[in-house]
């Protein structure tokens, strides 16, 4: 779900509950092994186990992911709605959430505990978590996405030094086949039409999922006015492992999504390393 990417933190929308499951040659694998088993996040130990079993699951396929996240140089926070360490880290937090309904504002405090868990290091404080416009602002020298759905914040972090920008998305709850027409373009629409519902259902939730976490990347890449202000303005093309997304005005800023199943749903991630030339310039976005 998105946390902000130019169109507002919206609450979750998608209705239901999903009990379908990912669709391995639709652009969606397993997790990539990791040793270590599957532990509580850090900052989550004592709170005991997860009574909602969507959201558990979840959380177990989620926190696997962290070594090779952190591989590749990003960082993955988790955190659960109503955990005791959610909670505003300063006045413009406690600002921000007062103005939000209940539902809401659990959402909104668990995604900047996710947040701070994915930026925190050995010793170093995070600060407040706010906004720029409706997008979360990373500290300085940072980038970072922020996602929920069904009671459950993941957080993506990095640092600008590896990435000009980074998106992600957790959808938990299933999306209605009716509403395919807001997510896929008429080139895209075979991937359900005339395809079994269950399918269909897999198919369509993880193009969503792979296309919000495209366009909260595109949001930070470019500029005002040229980022894509619908999904319908993202073409998105499954590949091995998720989809390869670009903006419909734009075919040549191309973005690789990564989808991976979580729980009853589906975790996506998107993004933009910067590339050092050997003259030692990077590679421009904007």
């Amino acid at each position: 779900m998105r946390e902000a990417a130019g169109r507002g933190e919206a609450a979750d929308r998608a209705p239901g509950t999903r009990t379908t499951r990912p669709d391995p040659a639709f652009g969606v694998t397993r997790p990539d092994p990791v040793s270590g088993g599957v532990g509580p996040d850090p900052g989550s130990a004592g709170i005991g186990p997860d009574p909602d079993p969507g959201r558990a699951a979840a959380e177990h396929a989620l926190l696997p992911l962290r070594s090779a996240l952190h591989a590749e140089g990003l960082s993955l926070g988790v955190a659960r709605a109503g955990e005791p360490q959610a909670c505003p880290a300063g006045p413009g937090e406690r600002e921000l959430a007062a103005a939000m309904p209940p539902p809401r504002r659990r959402d909104f405090l668990a995604g900047r505990l996710a947040a701070r868990r994915a930026l925190a290091g050995p010793g170093d404080p995070v600060p407040e978590i706010l906004r720029d416009g409706r997008r979360p602002r990373f500290p300085a020298g940072r980038v970072g996405s922020i996602s929920h759905s069904g009671g459950l914040a993941v957080a993506l972090a990095a640092s600008l030094t590896r990435f000009h920008a980074v998106g992600c998305d957790l959808e938990l709850r299933e999306l209605p086949l009716e509403s395919a027409h807001i997510v896929l373009g008429p080139d895209e629409r075979t991937w359900t039409d005339g395809t079994p519902a269950p399918t269909a259902a897999r198919r369509l939730l993880a193009a969503f999922s792979a296309k919000e976490a495209a366009f909260k990347a595109f949001a930070a890449l470019l500029p005002a006015g040229r980022a894509p202000t619908t999904l319908l303005a993202i073409e998105a093309r499954p590949v091995p492992g998720g989809f390869r997304a670009r903006p419909r005005a734009l075919p040549g800023h191309v973005l690789d999504v990564r989808v991976r199943p979580a729980g009853p749903g589906v975790f996506s991630w998107a993004a933009a390393p910067v590339v050092r030339r050997p003259d030692g310039t990077t590679t421009p976005w904007r």
